[in-house]
């Protein structure tokens, strides 16, 4: 186990957070980065030391990276809808700066926090593993942001520094301030419908199995390669999100189905509308969301079985009965 200080970008975030907890549960020093007091107070509240700083200032990351022994880099722009230089930048210009500001501190370790989100293109996607190539046409502005910005942490790997790139798909689980509160609004407002019936499979990855893949990528993976995290295995996609909207006390069984060839052509609609008002005006669903959650996305974990060892931690049962009884006690 390597000992030492480890540095959290986006160490307030959902990932961040409980990859913190994580790091300190085995007996790590923890730095988070906070751009602001109140990221600062959660992650002293977590048992970390918060420093301030931003992934767009080189200096602030010099400066917390100084003593550090590794680095987890999960700040990242997460917005699934049209394009922005903000995300250009924070996902792109901020992800150089932070493997810069690594190599010149000396850092010997780092993980990136990638996504399955880097295939996507609106199309299937079927028991890919790492060879899958990456699309000429992303499906949007984060998937193109993240496979830009997992190329510049592959380009920083040697010279004394390994990093290691770490690819989960649809995160889940307790603490979840993203996709789970996104869906129950999206089911309680009525948006929420099934493409097809919903038949087709996603893999998932509950966050306990996204800090052990941490673990686990700090200790055994190899610099300049790239491993999918899942729960280890696949679900259809609509009793997937009927079960998870079921801990919260969702009914879901009135959510209608719509033909894909008509998404096709709601997404496509939307897409050329925001185009033309310059996003003032768009569709229902964009085609970053639809390549999300609207296809097949099963991701094969052989790699990290493999060579790191990889075993989910968390069922997906355990999980969902996790969530039912932190609803229950909220």
């Amino acid at each position: 186990m390597m000992t030492g200080t480890h540095l959290v970008t986006g160490a307030s975030g959902y990932l961040g957070r409980n990859i913190v907890r994580g790091l300190l549960a085995r007996g790590h020093k923890v730095r988070g980065l906070a751009r602001s007091d109140a990221s600062a107070d959660r992650i002293r509240q977590l048992g970390a030391e918060p420093v301030r700083g931003d992934i767009m200032d080189k200096a602030s990351l010099e400066a917390a990276m100084q003593d550090v022994v590794a680095l987890v880099h999960a700040a990242a722009d997460t917005e699934h809808g049209r394009p922005t230089k903000a995300q250009d930048r924070t996902n792109l210009e901020g992800t150089r700066n932070v493997y810069d500001a690594a190599r010149a501190s000396g850092l010997k370790r780092a993980v990136h926090i990638s996504t399955e989100a880097v295939l996507l293109d609106g199309r299937p996607i079927e028991n890919a593993d790492e060879s899958w190539p990456i699309p000429q046409k992303p499906a949007g502005g984060y998937s193109r942001t993240k496979a830009g910005a997992e190329r510049v942490a592959l380009a920083a790997n040697g010279s004394g520094m390994d990093v290691v790139v770490m690819r989960p798909r649809f995160v889940w689980g307790r603490d979840d301030t993203t996709a789970l509160p996104q869906l129950v609004a999206a089911a309680r407002s009525g948006k929420l419908v099934w493409f097809d019936g919903g038949d087709y499979l996603t893999s998932t990855t509950h966050i306990a199995n996204v800090v052990e893949a941490v673990r686990l990528c700090l200790e055994k993976g190899r610099g300049g390669e790239v491993y999918f995290i899942t729960d280890g295995d696949d679900i259809a996609f609509r009793p997937w999100v009927t079960a998870l909207l079921a801990t919260q006390g969702v009914d879901v069984s009135a959510v209608k189905s719509m033909p894909r060839s008509l998404m096709a052509l709601v997404v496509n609609a939307g897409e050329l509308l925001a185009s033309l008002t310059g996003g003032a005006l768009s569709g229902p669903l964009g085609r970053q969301e639809y390549a999300t959650v609207g296809n097949t996305v099963t991701l094969n974990i052989g790699k990290a079985r493999r060579e790191l060892g990889y075993a989910p931690v968390m069922s997906r049962a355990e999980g969902l009965a996790e969530l039912e009884a932190g609803a229950a006690n909220a």
